[in-house]
């Protein structure tokens, strides 16, 4: 089956058309107002904080949930809560 050049010229135009508007659509969302807010980092109640691998298996995570910092095993025959770490105290 042969393609004539001239929708072969409109498929590529179309396919401009569409990923024109995709930018202009995200652009437009973004100076709306729609994308801004509080920081990523400021809105999660959930954040890994390190991860220090042990063994091709096993690592420990250093997580951090509603201002409380947790210390968890992973990747064994079970998932441990190794403890909860004392919160610390901001200097005023």
């Amino acid at each position: 089956m042969f393609t004539t050049m001239p929708a072969v010229f409109s498929g590529l135009l179309a396919l401009a058309a569409v990923l024109g508007l995709i930018v202009f659509a995200m652009r437009a969302v973004r100076f709306g107002g729609l994308g801004a807010g509080l920081p990523r980092d400021a809105q999660a109640r959930l954040a890994v904080r390190d991860v220090l691998v042990l063994d091709p298996r096993r690592r420990l995570h250093l997580v951090r949930c509603d201002g409380r910092t947790a210390l968890l095993l992973t990747g064994g025959p079970q998932d441990i809560v190794v403890g909860w770490l004392p919160e610390e105290e901001t200097a005023a």
